[in-house]
C-alpha cells in the first residue's frame, strides 16, 4: 500500500532496559497511516539489531517506491508496516486486523513475563513482581551481568517455585563464547531451564548445530533469523542447525507471511515456535497477537512489551494474570500523531 503519511513517533522507557547489547533507553518507530487517517502501520527498528537503517527508511519514506521482495530483503520493518497498514485499511475496525477470539475480546493469549538484566537486586525484584502477579512463565534476559550472579537468581527461583509452578526460559543475545557455551549450558540444565534463546552470536551454523545437538537445554534461534530473507536460505538454516524452537519477530524479519514461512518450514521438521514482539509500540504489538492468536499456538508468547514506555499510544491491550487481553471496551488514542 503506498501514498500513505507518516510521522516519526520516538517512544521513551520508562526505566533504562538492559541487554547484552547494551541499554535502552529510546527506541526509533515511524507511524505510517492512510490520506483518510483509518489505516494504521508501525515501522519499528533496534538499533544494532534491526536490518533497517534509520536513514534508508526516511528516504523510502519519502518516494515510497521500492517493491516488495527488495524490502523484505533490505527494509524488513517497513515491509511488515506495510502488511500492517493494508489488513488495517481493509478492515472495518482500523485495529482488529484478524478474526479470532483473542481479538473479539473474548480470551487471552498467555505470554511470558519478561525480566530484564541489570544488577541482582533489580533482578530479583523483577522476579518477585512478575510471579506476585500471576505469571508462571518467567523468561529472563542474561549475559550482562556475572554469570555467577545469574545462577543465584536462578536458584532462588527453583528453591521457591518448581518448574511445575513456574516455567523459566532464559535469553543470552548471543552473549556466551562458543568455546564456553556448552558448560555454561550444563550449570543452566540444573535449573529445569525450558529454553535458551540464541546462546551463541549468528552466523556461526556448524557451532549452533553442535550446540543444539548436544545441549541438555532446548535451544532458540532469534536473532540467526534475521536477515535470512531468501526460502531456500530458511530451510538450509533450519537443516544445518536443527534447533528445537525458532522464535518470530515479524517486524525483524519482514512481516507475517515471512513468518508464515518461517512456521511451515519449521513445521515439516518439528521444529516448534513462538512468537515474540520486537519492542513495538501499542500499534505493533496489537497486530503481532492478533495474528498470533489465529495460530492456535498454546506457548507462552512474548507479548508484554506494551507497558515499557511513558508515551505508548493507549489500546485495549491489557495484561492480567499471566495473559495478554484485547479489552473492546477501551478506545484507541492516536492523539500523539498529529495530522
Amino acid at each position: 500500500m503506498k501514498n500513505y503519511r507518516y510521522k516519526y513517533h520516538q517512544l521513551h522507557f520508562k526505566q533504562p532496559s538492559g541487554t547484552s547489547r547494551g541499554i535502552i533507553r529510546t527506541k526509533d518507530s515511524w507511524i505510517i497511516y492512510s490520506e483518510n487517517d483509518k489505516a494504521f502501520g508501525e515501522i519499528s527498528i533496534i538499533d544494532g539489531l534491526s536490518i533497517d537503517h534509520k536513514n534508508a527508511i526516511e528516504n523510502y519514506l519519502i518516494d515510497q517506491s521500492i517493491d516488495k521482495d527488495v524490502l523484505i530483503r533490505t527494509l524488513p520493518a517497513v515491509a511488515f508496516a506495510q502488511e500492517i497498514l493494508a489488513l488495517s485499511s481493509e478492515s472495518i475496525d482500523s485495529f482488529k486486523l484478524f478474526d479470532s477470539s483473542f481479538s473479539n475480546g473474548e480470551v487471552g493469549i498467555p505470554i511470558n513475563g519478561l525480566v530484564w538484566m541489570g544488577d541482582k537486586k533489580f533482578m530479583f525484584d523483577q522476579i518477585v513482581q512478575k510471579i506476585e502477579t500471576g505469571f508462571d512463565c518467567i523468561k529472563l534476559k542474561i549475559g550482562a551481568i556475572d554469570f555467577d550472579e545469574e545462577i543465584e537468581l536462578l536458584a532462588y527461583v527453583r528453591k521457591h517455585f518448581s518448574a511445575k509452578d513456574i516455567e523459566l526460559r532464559v535469553d543470552a543475545n548471543g552473549a556466551f563464547k562458543v568455546d564456553q557455551a556448552l558448560e555454561k549450558l550444563k550449570i543452566l540444565s540444573s535449573f529445569e531451564v525450558h529454553s535458551i534463546e540464541q546462546p551463541i552470536q549468528p552466523r556461526q551454523w556448524d557451532e549452533m548445530a553442535n550446540l543444539c545437538a548436544y545441549s541438555p537445554i532446548d535451544i532458540a534461534l532469534d536473532e540467526e533469523l534475521i536477515g535470512i530473507s531468501e526460502p531456500d536460505q530458511r530451510k538450509d538454516l533450519l537443516r544445518t542447525i536443527k534447533p528445537q524452537y525458532i522464535i518470530l519477530k515479524p517486524s525483524l524479519i519482514g512481516g507475517f507471511e515471512v513468518s508464515e514461512n518461517w512456521i511451515r518450514l519449521a513445521e515439516q521438521m518439528n521444529i516448534a515456535w513462538w512468537a515474540t514482539s520486537a519492542l513495538e509500540s501499542n500499534i505493533g504489538l496489537n497486530a503481532i497477537a492478533q495474528w498470533v492468536s489465529t495460530k492456535n499456538n498454546p506457548m507462552p508468547q512474548g507479548l508484554g512489551t506494551g507497558q515499557l514506555y511513558t508515551n505508548n499510544f493507549e489500546s485495549p491491550l491489557t495484561i492480567n494474570n499471566g495473559r495478554l487481553y484485547y479489552d473492546k471496551e477501551v478506545k484507541w488514542d492516536l492523539n500523539q500523531i498529529s495530522h
